[in-house]
């Protein structure tokens, strides 16, 4: 059975089929790239976002990685511009794609509170195109290089990209199968009421209806999209699905690029053919020299680490959506294996957090104006976010450590001083609730993976 399964493995990953789908993906993400890129740039974010905080929120693990000083930061930036105006035209591919891939990933992992689902799909989606041939044909790469011209390709270059659409799609969908968002309409109900004013709609926007058939239609879509994309039959009207869905939710939510990034990546699913007209449109515009090589008639046999790494990759992708199930207590509460997982647009929180500083041996404590060290985005994610929460407490310790403050009665330098915060939380519309106890001296609390059981439990 073992040998059966790798058989149709191997013949179904690795036959040869047609290359234009991946050479049309290659300019149409290209494209996306540059847009985001330059667009990144312009509204002023590198300044505000990268520049301007004092503080960074880095991933466990990846707390070494710091952003350039001053406007330094304004280079990797730059470079994945380029990488992607290269990527698009294809030239010098591999080395664009690894540059972007290296730089938008190290954007990234600077500051998790800066964390966006489209963010980690593109640093995803930049990672496949590193690994693929899409430079073979109708590239710059192709003009100077004849000789690695080709009009088919492994087809598990392009199957990778349409796997990784689905995972996006199929666990947001399994993601939206909870009580607050099937049976509460939560939070689209609460979104929806801010749009109340909208002249002709806004009536229909408040409605409690409007709610609840947005939330079953969002799941629905995103449970059932791939399928009907994947069906040749039903491919046109659920590419029209994916449009209209996309550009209602770019309309009513702010969400960014990621609607356009998503519309033009699901182009992927069309048929060879499809991409095969374009191309020849395109290639008749630019008059492109069809002096291809001969197509390999035998199957090239499968490196086995390319194998063992599709397999771990796809295992990989599997797997980091679920790791929630090994945490007890309330996702939406504790967000313990909350990102990465594709829940997009699923809660609406809002909190307030107070943190002290305590002197231990005089016993006096000094209020923090978190204002002081974050920007007004970072203390917004992190007063709800127990992992920021705790790392926030660190730097306090850390800042406040060997300080002297004075009164008109007395000065006090701290010493290996505690941080105690007080957090309130409400979720999907729900009452405040004591999310952190003030009793926590947070500098005593391991950063780490496992549960946190010093968060105050979820009263439903």
């Amino acid at each position: 059975m073992i040998r059966t399964i790798t058989q149709g493995f191997k013949a179904g990953f690795f036959k040869q089929t047609a290359i234009a789908p991946l050479i049309m993906f290659r300019i149409i993400f290209g494209a996306m790239l540059l847009f985001s890129s330059v667009r990144f740039i312009m509204k002023g974010w590198v300044e505000t976002q990268y520049i301007e905080p004092q503080f960074f929120f880095g991933y466990l693990g990846f707390e070494w990685i710091k952003p350039l000083q001053g406007n330094l930061m304004y280079i990797p930036f730059v470079l994945m511009a380029i990488a992607a105006l290269f990527i698009m035209l294809g030239f010098f591919y591999r080395i664009s794609t690894f540059v972007f891939f290296v730089c938008f990933t190290y954007i990234e992992l600077i500051d998790k509170s800066n964390y966006l689902n489209h963010y980690y799909f593109l640093s995803l989606m930049s990672f496949l195109m590193m690994l693929v041939p899409a430079h073979r044909d109708f590239s710059i790469d192709a003009k100077l290089f004849p000789s690695i011209r080709r009009k088919e390709t492994a087809a598990w270059h392009i199957g990778i990209l349409k796997f990784q659409l689905a995972v996006v799609y199929i666990f947001a969908g399994l993601a939206k199968i909870n009580a607050d968002w099937l049976f509460e309409a939560q939070p689209l109900r609460t979104w929806l009421q801010a749009h109340h004013n909208i002249p002709y709609v806004g009536g229909i926007l408040k409605a409690e209806i409007t709610a609840y058939f947005f939330s079953w239609m969002g799941c629905l879509y995103d449970l059932f999209i791939v399928f009907f994309l994947l069906n040749k039959r039903t491919r046109p009207l659920a590419y029209l699905a994916v449009i209209f869905f996309h550009i209602v939710t770019w309309l009513l939510f702010p969400i960014g690029v990621f609607p356009w990034v998503m519309i033009f990546s699901t182009t992927i699913f069309f048929s060879a053919q499809f991409h095969q007209q374009l191309l020849n449109g395109l290639k008749r515009v630019f008059k492109w020299s069809e002096n291809i090589p001969e197509t390999i008639k035998n199957m090239p046999t499968p490196n086995p680490f390319v194998k063992y790494g599709i397999i771990l990759y796809i295992t990989f992708q599997i797997l980091v959506p679920i790791r929630f199930l090994a945490y007890p207590g309330h996702l939406f509460w504790n967000e313990e294996g909350f990102r990465f997982s594709w829940r997009v647009m699923l809660m609406h929180k809002e909190g307030h957090a107070t943190f002290y500083v305590t002197d231990k041996a005089s016993g006096r404590t000094i209020e923090v104006n978190n204002t002081d060290y974050l920007t007004i985005r970072q203390e917004d994610q992190m007063m709800t976010q127990p992992d920021m929460i705790l790392q926030f407490a660190k730097m306090l310790k850390k800042e406040y450590d060997g300080k002297t403050f004075s009164n008109k009665e007395q000065s006090i330098t701290l010493h290996d001083p505690a941080v105690h915060a007080e957090v309130f939380v409400a979720l999907n519309g729900r009452n405040s609730q004591l999310f952190i106890d003030k009793k926590h001296d947070l500098t005593a609390l391991p950063y780490n993976l496992k549960h946190r059981d010093w968060i105050e439990p979820f009263e439903k």
